[in-house]
């Protein structure tokens, strides 16, 4: 595993514990694999990816059976205990080197520079400091490094905005394990000086009902080369 930057603080070993949640999870991640086509959307999100990968919340290692053969190692940070078990199983499947370590976005125990491309993958949405994550990322990746990410957030009209608003002021967070229903993922990677790729914002599940976790944006965006 990498080394941090020198002067760089280490991340604690268990920088998020939400066992309850962790375990709801790892059943309906693996249900929404085909009952909300999350399979599909975790291809469309890897096509195309090559070289070394770092991916930032990795849970229990869904990913790792829709990496393309370009892609040479992955790099799978995962704060939570049990998702992080069971994100070493998946690795063990993986096809190529797959590398899981304990560690927060906030603080990524690895070297600057040293990634041809990043993942998040409903992330963002529980990062404690989201612009701090970001500038992390952005530190990892090397200049023109591509970062991969699918999100949900703020959607809907007025009425479903005030309610995400809401619920993040009062039960959704600690029910869902840190999670937040009203961030802008794309809001957010512009301010941290990420340019834009190509994105789409789409429904999951697709033909649902409109939840208020149902917004959802997936695309590219880039460390500038002249960072």
């Amino acid at each position: 595993m990498p080394l941090r930057s020198a002067g760089s603080t280490k991340a604690p070993r268990d920088a998020v514990h939400h066992p309850l949640f962790a375990r709801y999870y790892a059943r309906a991640s693996v249900a929404a694999e085909t009952r909300m086509h999350m399979a599909d959307v975790r291809r469309r999100l890897l096509t195309g990816l090559s070289g070394r990968v770092i991916e930032i919340g990795a849970g229990n290692g869904l990913n790792f059976a829709h990496y393309p053969g370009t892609v040479s190692e992955v790099v799978a940070i995962e704060p939570e205990r049990h998702l992080r078990k069971l994100a070493v199983d998946a690795a063990l499947r993986a096809q190529m080197p797959v590398d899981v370590a304990p560690g927060a976005a906030e603080a990524l125990p690895v070297k600057s520079e040293a990634f041809d491309a990043a993942v998040v993958s409903l992330v963002l949405c529980s990062v404690r400091d989201v612009p701090r994550a970001l500038s992390e990322i952005r530190r990892v990746l090397r200049p023109g490094g591509e970062l991969r990410f699918f999100e949900h957030g703020a959607g809907g009209g007025k009425v479903m905005r005030f309610t995400q608003r809401a619920m993040d002021a009062t039960v959704w967070p600690p029910l869902a394990g840190g999670c937040h229903l009203a961030r802008d993922p794309v809001g957010s990677l512009r301010a941290a000086g990420f340019e834009l790729g190509p994105y789409r914002r789409m429904m999951m599940p697709e033909n649902g009902p409109a939840l208020p976790q149902s917004f959802c944006v997936i695309g590219t965006a880039w460390r500038p080369v002249s960072d």
